[in-house]
């Protein structure tokens, strides 16, 4: 049985805030519900229930504070035989400074505080020697380790590309107090793979007993009390406590409408120099829509953006045209089994059934691979068709139809995060180094198919092959 720590609102209670006024005075409903849900819930043996938080809402919602007094709580206040190291990590350096000034400066307006710790460069420490709060950048972490934290922290972790710094700092699984706790606003990549996506996921199904996701934003939230709210509201559940009813619509004249929609909304935004409109790319997802299956009558069209098989997706893309909507239906987008490194060949086995399953025995692609890919094609029956525009003109052709409401995309993941972190490099739109457009690329391939009036009107070059059986390999080999 783990020793019962005070209520934390009770240890709040002992506080002053910034500007004199009683902790908990400034501490809204919503956040003293997650405080007692987060930190104060047990099981029956006396365990706490929750070991992981996630909490995400729009800025200027606190959400830095409450990682700070959260910490704070379990450092000085939780009863622990294994001492109450803290590790808050943050985004940069300057946020880090941010985040320990704002500890500071709770120790210094509270003399509770002050008897307790003494102050250092980059962390507070208890003078009794039963624990240090360190809050450091990401990148300044590097050899540490979470083992023997009681309490490890993430501010903002919308910038995160992986899960290493997660994996770094995991907790001894054998620490039954210990918590992570979490915030974060959305970010720009919303995929599988990037920790936030993966994260947001986990807390929607509701498949981990032991995480409590709390989440306000402009399209959802966890919270019942905000459900009906507008999206701003939603969003913001402190906004009542701003007393600054003109802020969000300031911001929203002064702010791109993809840095207001992550800064703001807590919804997925884009890059500086963004190709498309965020609104417009949300707009054109059909939410629920991840794969239509084929129907007698349609006609379809088959884009394919192949792949090596070392880093990047082999994607299909197949579309059609919707004469009733005059819209251009994106039907399916499909990758290889498996992540990198796969199997070319076994890609291009698996989209030939798929394009059968259509009707169709033709699909259109690059020149990438020489003869290779369309004679691997052809083994299956698939004619292969060379397009004759590079990639940022069928972006430059798609753009105008999403602008328009003339497309209909699927509800994928990996094309939202593409088509949202698209940027105009140069007079060409690509992708951002370090980025992926595979599915992207194939969305739009197949869209430009299927709006075309007929094929006729689709540019190809070079020759349509025929299936023919070979004794060699031909073309340039794979790599």
């Amino acid at each position: 049985m783990i020793e019962r720590p005070p209520h934390p609102m009770d240890f709040f209670g002992l506080l002053k805030w910034l500007d004199g006024r009683s902790l908990p005075d400034v501490i809204d409903p919503y956040r003293r519900e997650i405080f007692s849900r987060a930190l104060y819930t047990f099981d029956p043996d006396g365990r706490p229930t929750f070991n992981l938080a996630l909490c995400g809402r729009g800025k200027k919602n606190w959400k830095s504070a409450d990682l700070i007094l959260a910490a704070l709580y379990r450092f000085l206040a939780w009863p622990s035989d294994k001492g109450n190291d803290c590790s808050i990590l943050a985004n940069d350096e300057s946020q880090a400074g941010d985040d320990l000034s704002l500890g500071k400066k709770l120790v210094d307006i509270n003399p509770i505080l002050a008897r307790e710790v003494r102050i250092e460069a980059k962390q507070i420490v208890r003078k009794d020697g039963r624990g240090v709060m360190e809050i450091l950048p990401a990148r300044d972490i590097a050899g540490s380790h979470g083992k023997t934290k009681l309490f490890i922290g993430f501010d903002e972790i919308w910038a995160y590309r992986n899960h290493d710094l997660f994996e770094a700092l995991a907790p001894d699984p054998t620490r039954l107090d210990t918590m992570t706790w979490i915030t974060s606003y959305a970010g720009i990549r919303h995929a599988p793979g990037i920790p936030l996506y993966d994260f947001t996921l986990t807390g929607k199904r509701s498949d981990d007993p032991r995480m409590l996701f709390s989440w306000y934003s402009g399209d959802f939230t966890t919270d019942p009390a905000f459900a009906t709210a507008e999206p701003e509201a939603r969003a913001n559940p402190s906004l009542a406590s701003w007393n600054n009813p003109g802020y969000l619509a300031q911001q929203k004249k002064r702010l791109p409408t993809h840095k207001y929609r992550r800064l703001h909304l807590n919804l997925p935004g884009a890059p500086d120099g963004a190709a498309f409109s965020a609104d417009h790319v949300m707009a054109a997802i059909v939410m629920g829509r991840k794969r239509l299956a084929p129907v007698d009558g349609f006609s379809y069209r088959a884009f394919v953006d192949m792949s090596g098989g070392s880093s990047d997706d082999a994607v299909l893309g197949i579309a059609h045209h919707d004469a009733n909507t005059s819209r251009v239906v994106l039907d399916l987008l499909e990758c290889q089994t498996g992540r990198p490194p796969f199997s070319p060949r076994a890609a291009v086995k698996k989209f030939a059934a798929t394009i059968k399953e259509y009707g169709l025995t033709k699909v259109t692609g690059d020149a990438y691979a020489g003869l290779t890919f369309r004679d691997d094609f052809s083994e299956h029956g698939i004619t292969y068709a060379t397009c004759g525009r590079p990639k940022s003109d069928l972006y430059d052709e798609f753009e105008p139809k999403l602008n328009a409401g003339e497309v209909e995309l699927l509800d994928l993941p990996e094309l939202q995060e593409q088509l949202l972190t698209l940027a105009i490099r140069g007079a060409k739109i690509d992708h951002q180094p370090g980025d992926h457009d595979d599915f992207a690329n194939a969305a739009a391939g197949c869209i430009w198919l299927a709006a075309a009036r007929s094929q006729q009107d689709v540019p190809l070059v070079g020759p349509i092959i025929v299936y023919t059986p070979r004794t060699e390999f031909g073309g340039r080999p794979y790599h």
